[in-house]
């Protein structure tokens, strides 16, 4: 593979020459990112404001409101009422693709958008996930220059597969979710027939203070379904609103859509020697290690009744939590934390949370004043704090009940590695031992298909690419892209011969999140 450093030669705004675009500062690998690392801090308050008022990612989508019923206990590990055994909850769901805008079809081939909002008696609960448990990346500093690698040529307007799999070829770390969405789950069927996972990793904590780190997934019980190339393909088509149109009438018709949420939970101390970190989002949990807890079910019963004001205008923003629920040294999340709520502050508006979609349940007192669009006020009450005029303030001490301890230097760099930390692993393990022969059969397919057009340099590099994810599907997916190109396919029957051999693999049930 070819050599993924570039020339150091960006800058900040200032003009000043940029430290990295690759790695975020943080306390040690694995602890915070800080606030004053102004080149994080500018790369995504930019990245905000580049479209107003469509959303830069997530664009195109749609969603509906209904109820979480909580089905379990795990008052053991978290505090948070929403969980308590028998509480109901109103909540909102918006689903999504992630590269298109809002004209593009439902059907391309994309990550989907899983948002959920939680209306809880603590405040709003938020979580922003997708259709898949892993992300194309671990650091937070390179996620808008994988977006407009997605996005459009600036000369064309066109979309580009050259800068998307150059993107990707010289960011190893993206594929294991590559390898999910080059797979059937790339086309799901509809929103209904999905899972949605909250990929990040957060912190529980229950009300005597034991922590533990937790990943979120719904499993969606109509199923999952996807979609063929063919089909997305007619169907993008004939109807490029087909998801939004089908939740919507679904539920219109009394068919009400449900998902089972579960959670893995890996004790506080696991996660110093787990095998791979813990905290890396390109990772999942082995079921075999964490075995998935119920908590309970959500179910959409009802649509909205405007589209702009109900979903369009909805921020949620993982900024939203409650007590016995934290964050995580997961870098992408803690950038997410800044990031979703700045962005609805450029894209709706410095009061974007006084929109009755985005008001929490409970009485606010807050600290912010005026402002664009300002409708909820404190009159004359004092807009300081500390006052003594009345008006209540907070001021906890000491440790932090949802927090972590960190020590270490200042640095730039990706995590500290874990005993079986790498890019490819468990993208090898999901084609060998989660797809059956046919999904990789139809993987392959797909791939070359990608790969069509893609310039010969990074075409080479896409090869060693998949290569390094799994040898024979490698050598699979450049016989099929020569075939496909016309050209000469030497070695074709060996290549098959020792894809049937490692197509022999038993699928593993246990792995991943299906």
């Amino acid at each position: 593979m070819a050599d993924p450093k570039q020339p150091i030669g960006s800058t900040t705004a200032g003009g000043a020459p940029a430290e990295s675009d690759r790695n975020s500062l943080s306390l040690g690998s694995n602890g915070p990112l800080l606030l004053h690392d102004t080149h994080l801090i500018d790369t995504l308050a930019h990245f905000n404001r580049e479209n107003v008022p469509e959303r830069k990612p997530h664009a195109k989508g749609s969603g509906a409101f209904g109820e979480f019923v909580v089905t379990g206990d795990v008052t053991a590990y978290t505090k948070a009422a929403v969980f308590a055994p028998g509480t109901t909850t109103r909540t909102l769901a918006r689903f999504s693709t992630v590269a298109g805008e809002l004209g593009s079809p439902d059907t391309w081939r994309d990550v989907r958008g899983f948002a959920l909002r939680f209306y809880t008696t603590e405040g709003n609960l938020d979580l922003v996930g997708n259709n898949t448990p892993v992300f194309f990346l671990r650091d937070p500093m390179k996620f808008p220059h994988f977006i407009r690698s997605q996005k459009r040529l600036p000369d064309s307007g066109l979309r580009d597969a050259t800068m998307q799999w150059d993107f990707w070829t010289l960011t190893p770390e993206s594929a294991h979710q590559v390898t999910y969405l080059m797979g059937d789950r790339g086309l799901p069927r509809s929103w209904r027939f999905m899972n949605g996972y909250g990929s990040h990793t957060y912190l529980w904590a229950n009300a005597a203070g034991e922590k533990h780190w937790v990943k979120y997934h719904f499993h969606s019980q109509q199923g999952v379904e996807n979609l063929s190339g063919a089909e997305a393909e007619q169907i993008a088509g004939a109807d490029a609103d087909f998801h939004r149109r089908d939740l919507f009438e679904a539920i219109g018709r009394g068919e009400h859509p449900s998902w089972i949420l579960s959670v893995q939970l890996m004790p506080y101390e696991d996660a110093k020697t787990y095998r791979y970190n813990p905290f890396d989002l390109t990772k999942i949990w082995p079921h075999a290690d964490y075995p998935l807890v119920e908590v309970g079910r959500l179910t959409l019963n009802e649509n909205p009744a405007n589209h702009f004001a109900q979903i369009e205008q909805a921020g949620f923003a993982p900024s939203n939590t409650v007590p016995g629920i934290g964050f995580s040294p997961d870098k992408m999340l803690l950038a997410r934390v800044f990031a979703y709520a700045d962005a609805h502050r450029a894209r709706i508006g410095a009061n974007f949370d006084q929109l009755p979609v985005n008001q929490p349940l409970t009485t606010l007192n807050r600290y912010v004043a005026d402002g664009p669009m300002n409708y909820h006020h404190t009159g004359t009450q004092p807009t300081y704090a500390p006052n003594s005029m009345g008006r209540a303030w907070s001021d906890e001490q000491g440790p932090v009940a949802e927090g972590w301890e960190a020590d270490g230097e200042m640095v730039r760099q990706a995590y500290a590695l874990h005993a079986e930390d790498d890019d490819f692993g468990q993208a090898g393990l999901l084609v060998r031992e989660v797809f059956d022969d046919a999904a990789r059969d139809r993987f392959v397919t797909t791939v070359a298909g990608a790969l069509k057009g893609v310039r010969a340099d990074v075409l080479e590099r896409a090869f060693a690419y998949w290569r390094s994810v799994d040898q024979s599907i490698g050598n699979r997916i450049q016989a099929q892209h020569t075939k496909d190109a016309g050209g000469p396919n030497p070695g074709a029957e060996q290549d098959e011969a020792k894809a049937v051999g490692s197509n022999s693999i038993r699928e593993t049930k246990t792995f991943a999140a299906k």
